[in-house]
């Protein structure tokens, strides 16, 4: 069958048995931990708007304020634009649910939400669930990369390029790419247009089209109240260093080392889900900024657990605590990998090969 949503995993028959063992020897039978993960995914409706009204409301109230000063010349707001990013950034991480079905019981509930968020992360919601779908649907697998993903090749596909597409590549995996340029092109131009999706139906069409215009008003009524100089010297740096943070993210959660990448005929959606993806542990305040979504490795293997439950899921399965985890002082090293190594079965560096 094909894997494309959460809804799809949970229909997976349980006939491979799926059992891997972790450092400190541990033993994880894969579809014993699928079903006891069941019993999290289910949202809380309170706690669910309590979640949004605890992000939303402070970024408004922060965006408002620096928008004032900064159109009354107090430029020294600004300095309070990483505090804003990062509430951007977990407004996204809603949306992030919302496409998973997992913020909401119901998904028109969930879309529209999602959608709402859209405007102010710049992000067309549809088009971004369909390739987020893509994603999970594929991850770790040689043979459906190319969507949603950062594009990885493997050392042999990089060798019999031509020289001039290996230049592309490494410019295109170097870090000041990934975290510097990325991040703008993504939010500022290509999701402007369903790049990717644009024979795919209307729905992407009217999703990109849509967000454009609804973010266009939303730009123009806070430049009739603030005065343009204030919205974009507040907005747009607000929109980068939270775009710039999620991307560090994304790439974190399935660029290192010891990732999990395999051909068709021997991938394993539950296995790659678990192994392909890292646990990156931050300290407390960034866990409630990012929305606990560094616990990636339980999110792809039960994407319908809100965000707010992941902790919990975590704790009452302390084995999966030293499966692919990261601290924050260990993600500088996966920005310096750039290729698969089919033979050593792992990520490696340009200057390893």
């Amino acid at each position: 069958m094909i894997i494309e949503t959460q809804a799809d995993v949970d229909e997976l028959p349980a006939t491979r048995n799926e059992v891997i063992t972790v450092e400190p020897v541990t033993t994880i039978d894969i579809n014993r931990l699928v079903r006891s993960l069941v019993a999290y995914r289910n949202p809380s409706v309170s706690r669910s708007w309590y979640e949004l009204s605890v992000s939303f409301l402070p970024l408004v109230v922060l965006l408002a304020f620096m928008m004032s000063a900064v159109s009354a010349g107090h430029n020294w707001a600004l300095f309070l634009t990483p505090l804003s990013g990062l509430l951007l950034l977990r407004m996204f991480i809603i949306q992030h649910d919302c496409g998973h079905g997992a913020f909401m019981p119901g998904q028109k509930q969930n879309d529209w939400i999602g959608r709402a968020i859209g405007v102010l992360t710049l992000t067309p919601y549809d088009c971004w669930k369909r390739s987020h779908e893509l994603h999970h649907a594929g991850t770790g697998n040689l043979d459906a990369r190319g969507f949603g993903d950062v594009d990885t090749l493997t050392v042999s596909e990089f060798r019999s390029l031509p020289a001039l597409k290996q230049i592309g590549y490494r410019l295109y995996r170097h870090p000041l790419t990934i975290l510097g340029f990325g991040p703008a092109y993504l939010f500022l131009l290509r999701h402007r247009l369903p790049i990717g999706l644009m024979k795919a139906g209307s729905l992407f069409w009217i999703s990109a089209m849509a967000t454009n215009a609804a973010t266009g008003l939303l730009l123009f009524a806070l430049a009739w109240q603030f005065g343009i100089s204030a919205t974009l010297l507040v907005f747009l740096p607000t929109l980068l260093f939270a775009a710039t943070t999620g991307v560090w993210l994304f790439y974190i959660q399935h660029q290192f080392e010891n990732a999990r990448w395999d051909t068709r005929s021997e991938w394993s959606f539950k296995t790659s889900a678990l192994l392909g993806s890292s646990y990156l542990d931050l300290p407390a305040p960034l866990r409630w900024f990012t929305g606990g979504i560094g616990i990636h490795h339980i999110h792809h293997l039960m994407s319908r657990i809100p965000f707010y439950r992941l902790y919990k899921a975590l704790g009452a399965h302390p084995e999966l605590a030293n499966v692919n985890r990261l601290t924050l002082r260990q993600t500088y090293g996966p920005f310096l990998l750039a290729l698969w190594d089919e033979e050593q079965n792992k990520m490696v560096r340009f200057r390893d090969i």
